[in-house]
């Protein structure tokens, strides 16, 4: 057997880890020609970290990011909405880790390296296209070469080459009025120390949390969200260009709040960067005969809840496991697909609605001038519904990950 992965990203790195445990040969093809610690902070779910610890990988998590011990939500004003332990504290066996996206990346290729073999990951080396075959597949490569091999795995991104071939008239990702302005700035620890906090409502909301630390101070990881008319011109072609401070200082200007100073982030950042907030439609489909896809070219999200990398991984996860229960064939990847696909369409589709952030948007809607009593405004048990459906939604009840093994057993 011989499964051919098209991206080296997060999932794509998982899935081949995962299948070298199980003892099935990949290889990786990477468009990129240098693979680099780019990118922003994230986090890790503990239903993913699960996983990962299960590849090993759990004491270099620890090395390399923050394990989040809260998750608060903030009027406009500043004042407390809802905070709720997180990961280990919060009664879960696995931790939920911020970390630098590119950090991670790197530590799952170094470990594909090394598990794999340095050749496992090729460089410049994109997947253009594909042809069934009576015994397999085989992929293109940009420079002309053709690999042959049992199954292909699109791991291509939000703007998969794949799923662009599959679907050519599923257009450019769908944006959702809102620009994203991100950062990283050292700044006093704030809150606990190991705090991921939300502030104001779907129209202009801050999100920060720590990926790094240096005695008293941490590495803030921030995103300053803005919504836009409709009409509002943007450069729909540029998904990662520079912003300015002064960009986010008029809006954001007077947000300085008792636990955190919003204005002094934004002008100690190193770099702003900005893009849209975009995902896509759920498909009807991943899977097409012996190609499935999976990760962001299958199921693009919004950053909300905290969910587009664990979602990679557990994509990842079910198909090394499909593939060594049935083999690296069509009848792997589409049970791979009846699993996940409704699973993540149903996130992408919650994530539209807020996900859990929408309780941000109940306060700001029902107290725009602030509040004196929380309980005026919205009650303990809205609170609670609106997280333990969330919850439910991704696949982190606590109870039910607690008591299953990891995907692979």
């Amino acid at each position: 057997m011989a499964v051919l992965i098209a991206g080296g990203g997060i999932g794509g790195l998982a899935l081949a880890l995962s299948l070298h445990q199980v003892g099935v040969p990949c290889r990786v093809f990477e468009q990129v020609a240098d693979i680099r610690p780019l990118g922003v902070g994230i986090n890790i779910q503990p239903h993913a970290v699960k996983e990962l610890e299960a590849l090993s990988l759990l004491p270099a998590l620890d090395r390399i990011g923050i394990r989040i011990a809260e998750v608060g939500y903030f009027s406009t004003h500043g004042a407390q909405i809802w905070r709720e332990e997180r990961g280990v504290e919060a009664g879960y066996r696995w931790p939920q880790f911020s970390i630098h996206r590119g950090h991670l990346q790197m530590l799952l290729l170094d470990a594909v390296r090394e598990r794999l073999g340095p050749d496992s990951v090729r460089l410049g080396a994109g997947v253009v296209g594909w042809t069934d075959g009576v015994d397999g597949i085989g992929i293109t490569l940009s420079s002309g070469e053709t690999v042959f091999g049992d199954v292909m795995i699109a791991a291509d991104g939000i703007h998969s080459a794949a799923r662009a071939k599959l679907y050519p008239d599923d257009g450019p990702p769908l944006w959702n009025r809102v620009l994203m302005w991100r950062g990283t700035s050292w700044a006093p620890s704030f809150l606990t120390g190991r705090s991921m906090a939300m502030a104001g409502c779907k129209a202009l909301k801050f999100v920060c949390y720590p990926i790094a630390r240096d005695g008293g101070r941490v590495l803030v990881n921030w995103i300053a969200d803005r919504m836009f008319p409709e009409d509002h011109v943007w450069a729909r072609e540029d998904w990662n260009r520079p912003g300015k401070a002064e960009d986010l200082l008029p809006p954001f200007g007077n947000w300085t709040f008792d636990w955190l100073d919003v204005p002094a982030l934004i002008r100690g950042a190193d770099a702003i960067y900005e893009w849209p907030m975009v995902d896509r439609d759920p498909l009807p489909r991943w899977t097409h005969g012996p190609m499935t896809l999976m990760g962001d070219a299958a199921h693009p999200m919004y950053p909300i809840g905290s969910n587009g990398a664990s979602q990679a991984i557990l994509d990842a996860r079910v198909l090394a496991r499909e593939i060594r229960d049935r083999g690296a064939s069509p009848a792997a990847l589409a049970a791979y697909e009846a699993e996940r696909r409704p699973v993540t369409s149903a996130i992408v589709l919650a994530n539209r609605g807020d996900g859990p952030d929408k309780v941000l948007d109940i306060v700001e809607e029902r107290a725009p001038d602030g509040f004196a009593r929380l309980e005026d405004v919205i009650t303990q048990a809205e609170l609670e519904e609106i997280a333990a459906r969330y919850k439910a939604t991704a696949g982190m009840d606590i109870s039910r990950l607690n008591g299953s093994l990891s995907v692979l057993g």
